[in-house]
């Protein structure tokens, strides 16, 4: 059996932020620029909350089996959450987003390469 990699996005939006939490999130903004976005094991953090509350934590994960995907998004919510709730953020509205990467359309470069034009 082949390992399996999985992209998973979590979504939500800051909520009751007081000014503290919200200047300390600031303060931080550059290391969660969306331009520096990536998806880690560890799980990446970006958002922009001079334009608005929004944020997505990146988590790339990996299994044997198709069901692998359910265990790997439970554990990036998962993730999500003891993160935000150890500093204490409000969130709200999350939504989680599993993608198996052996499952995805291969772009026109890639089935290219594959017919060796």
């Amino acid at each position: 059996m082949s390992t399996r990699t999985f992209r998973i996005t979590v979504r939500g939006v800051f909520d009751r932020l007081d000014d503290g939490q919200r200047a300390e999130l600031l303060a931080h903004a550059a290391e969660h620029d969306v331009l520096r976005a990536a998806f880690t094991p560890e799980g990446h953090l970006s958002y922009d909350l001079a334009a608005r509350p929004a944020f997505t934590f990146r988590f790339l994960d990996s299994g044997e089996a198709e069901e692998d995907i359910l265990t790997a998004a439970e554990h990036a919510e998962d993730a999500a959450r003891a993160w935000l709730d150890e500093r204490g953020y409000g969130y709200k509205n999350l939504r989680v987003n599993a993608e198996d990467l052996s499952q995805a359309p291969l772009g026109k470069r890639q089935r290219r390469a594959l017919s060796g034009s």
